[in-house]
């Protein structure tokens, strides 16, 4: 299963999942990106591609705001595969409280395969 995860920047949420998940559960193959244009060029990280969505069995967002962003750029073709998991961008990169979130999350939304 290819397993996308977005945030805004690709620095700390989608960042850590991806190092996480790609750590404990080699399985499944992890990705990560950021959604913002502006803020993946100033931080050097990885900006999402349709490619990406096209990729990801499923893509796991962070907020609403990330949701309408995709959609402003695909319409509506991708959002079957988008769960948000509603963490806030106030963790920074590895931050075990971060972690503990994106488990809890996770693992309660994680579609059976």
């Amino acid at each position: 299963m290819n397993i996308l995860f977005l945030c805004t920047a690709n620095v700390n949420r989608s960042k850590t999942a991806e190092v996480h998940f790609s750590a404990k559960d080699p399985a499944r193959i992890y990705r990560s990106a950021g959604l913002s244009e502006k803020e993946c060029h100033r931080n050097q990280t990885t900006l999402c591609t349709e490619a990406m969505l096209l990729w990801a069995d499923v893509i796991f967002v962070m907020e609403d705001s990330h949701i309408r962003r995709i959609e402003q750029y695909t319409e509506q073709r991708f959002l079957r595969k988008i769960i948000n998991l509603d963490i806030p961008d106030i963790y920074k990169f590895m931050d075990p409280a971060l972690i503990e979130q994106l488990e809890a999350s996770y693992y309660k939304k994680l579609p059976a395969v």
